[in-house]
């Protein structure tokens, strides 16, 4: 995640159907970050969930894995199996924030629970030293809350001064689905789009970056997120492509039948 270091946006995709493959082509592509989701789908924090995050690693694609909530164990398994961030989905508290940082860093920033035998480590390889592995996990390891409910915008001032959080993933569908209005991912409601730039502003003030949705995935669309100030735009999901290819080949036999 270099380019987000320098300051430059960053642009990945949410993957639900734990296929390695879906994974493998968005590297192709020159997307920066894998969005692997473990909270909607079948995928749970098993050796299926380390082939996905190996499959991001050798494609040269950052894994970044939403996980089922501010479990410790899964929170520090995912980080273990060598992601290189955690997105925790549904924080609504000061509290469950710090919970967080507690389970994905090591001290003093956290009590992450420590083992030299997995793959952030190296396995203990050659040149393993305690040291050098723990701080480059606290400072390479990204911490991500997700902000997708009215309760996280009541206390956004105290969960953002939490200390050891990177990056805040705004969530538009479920934030509306919180205040029982209109679900729209392209975030034309006002509110939405209110708490999104709220998001930005308070966010960037501490130096945390903000990540977001971008629906439809079009360039207009992209131009409009980096105007607001995110920092990391998620181009749409594996379903989303898949819906669009299945879509424009039932166009396409339907439109054959019709010219008969």
């Amino acid at each position: 995640m270099s380019k987000m270091r320098k300051g430059e946006p960053t642009f990945g995709a949410t993957f639900y159907t734990g296929s390695t493959t879906a994974i493998e082509v968005a590297a192709n592509w020159g997307l920066d970050f894998a969005f692997i989701d473990a909270e909607h789908t079948p995928v749970n924090v098993d050796s299926h969930l380390e082939k996905l995050v190996m499959a991001a690693l050798m494609g040269g694609i950052a894994p970044l894995v939403r996980v089922r909530g501010t479990n410790e164990w899964d929170i520090r398994k995912v980080l273990e199996f060598g992601a290189t961030g955690v997105i925790v989905p549904q924080v609504n508290t000061a509290d469950q924030a710090r919970a967080i940082v507690r389970a994905a860093k090591f001290p003093p920033y956290g009590r992450r629970g420590g083992d030299a035998s997995c793959r952030a480590a190296g396995f203990a390889g050659p040149g393993f030293q305690w040291s050098a592995y723990m701080q480059h996990e606290n400072e390479s390891r990204l911490v991500i809350p997700m902000a997708e409910s009215f309760e996280f915008f009541d206390n956004i001032d105290e969960i953002l001064d939490v200390e050891g959080l990177d990056v805040i993933n705004f969530g538009p569908a479920d934030y509306s689905i919180s205040r029982q209005i209109s679900i729209d991912y392209s975030m034309s409601h006002p509110e939405v789009d209110e708490r999104l730039s709220e998001l930005v502003e308070k966010s960037h003030a501490r130096g945390i970056k903000v990540m977001a949705p971008c629906i439809p995935p079009v360039a207009d669309s992209v131009t409009a997120l980096k105007k607001k100030g995110v920092d990391m735009i998620i181009m749409g999901n594996d379903v989303l492509f898949l819906n669009e290819g299945c879509k424009r080949a039932s166009q396409a036999i339907a439109e054959s039948a019709a010219a008969r």
